[in-house]
């Protein structure tokens, strides 16, 4: 573990604990001795943390406070680098500028050993199959997601049949062969996956949808087990 690492450690422990909590109990939770436990906490005070308390008594943290520069360990680095080039590579260009976007502005504050693992990550995105073409923007769907709008579409299903839905969409999964659009339909009565290939037509309504987009996304998940909420693109429920 570098001190890098040590300290992030050290900060997320000090959040947990609402109480003052002893030094040995931090030092053996993070595999240091206690002597390094106070060095650090007192690295972590001349930053500018509010640590309060002292050896035999106790530390605790006052809320508020990120480490300057920004600090990842390296698995969080990992996971970040991977997940933003997936957007970069899989998304639409939006989404694609973003994570780029995203990645630039991270580094731009990383000390210079987690930049240069970062830019050197060997975690790298394979080539996509053929994706199929889509008819509607994403950045159209994200947004009526985001705003709670009704949306008034027309589906074609994997047979060929075309409906008209007007839909309330909660949520937009990203698969590597499709996006699928989470909506409550009013034509079932009942949640619908809509793969967004399939979408031929679409029209954002002035009309609100009747639920939060958090509850509707709670209620589903009440509905469905967890093998279900893997929200496979295709099953018997997409689109019907």
């Amino acid at each position: 573990m570098t001190r890098a690492e040590r300290l992030l450690r050290l900060l997320q422990l000090l959040r947990r604990y609402r109480h003052p909590v002893s030094g040995q109990i931090l030092a053996e939770e993070i595999g240091v001795s206690i002597r390094t436990l106070y060095r650090d906490i007192a690295s972590l005070q001349a930053q500018g943390a509010t640590i309060e308390g002292e050896p035999g008594v106790g530390y605790v943290m006052k809320p508020g406070f990120v480490l300057p520069p920004m600090m990842f360990s390296s698995e969080e680095l990992d996971a970040l680098v991977l997940g933003m080039r997936w957007v970069a590579d899989r998304c639409d260009k939006t989404l694609s500028a973003g994570a780029l976007s995203t990645l630039a502005k991270v580094a731009a504050v990383l000390p210079t050993e987690l930049r240069r693992e970062l830019e050197e990550s060997s975690l790298l995105v394979g080539a996509p199959l053929k994706r199929p073409a889509h008819k509607v923007s994403s950045d159209l769907l994200r947004a009526a997601v985001r705003a709670e709008q009704k949306l008034k579409i027309t589906y074609v299903d994997g047979s060929g049949v075309h409906s008209q839905r007007v839909v309330w969409p909660f949520a937009l999964v990203y698969f590597d062969q499709a996006r699928v659009l989470m909506c409550w339909c009013e034509l079932r009565a009942d949640f619908r996956n809509f793969r967004s290939d399939r979408i031929s037509d679409v029209e954002r309504m002035e009309e609100r949808s009747p639920k939060r987009r958090a509850t509707l996304l709670r209620e589903w998940r009440k509905v469905n087990d967890a093998a279900s909420r893997r929200i496979l693109p295709e099953s018997d429920r997409v689109g019907h």
